[in-house]
């Protein structure tokens, strides 16, 4: 952004204010601006989830599966992903197998 108080053609460097700049102020205004309300706060929040683990299919899927066969083992790899997203380890899930 130019300053708009330079009437000549020729720019000054220092009257130039850059985007970082502009991100700076912005910045300094919201850090201290202090009237807060909790809605606000609940709409600024934000919710991560957890990583995922991927496991492709190794081993058991080399080779020539029928239909039946691969729809099985699909499932198995469901149900194993959903046991690591309660928080099992490899360990317990083969023992609750």
């Amino acid at each position: 952004r130019v300053n708009s108080s330079l009437c000549s053609d020729e720019l000054l460097v220092e009257d130039l204010e850059t985007e970082g700049e502009r991100q700076l102020k912005s910045l300094l205004h919201h850090q201290l601006d202090t009237r807060v309300s909790i809605e606000q706060c609940k709409s600024k929040r934000r919710c991560f989830a957890p990583a995922a683990f991927y496991k492709p299919f190794g081993e058991e899927a080399a080779g020539a599966l029928s239909l039946s066969q691969f729809q099985a083992l699909q499932e198995s790899d469901r149900e194993t992903a959903s046991l690591r997203e309660l928080g099992l380890s490899d360990a317990e899930i083969l023992l609750w197998k």
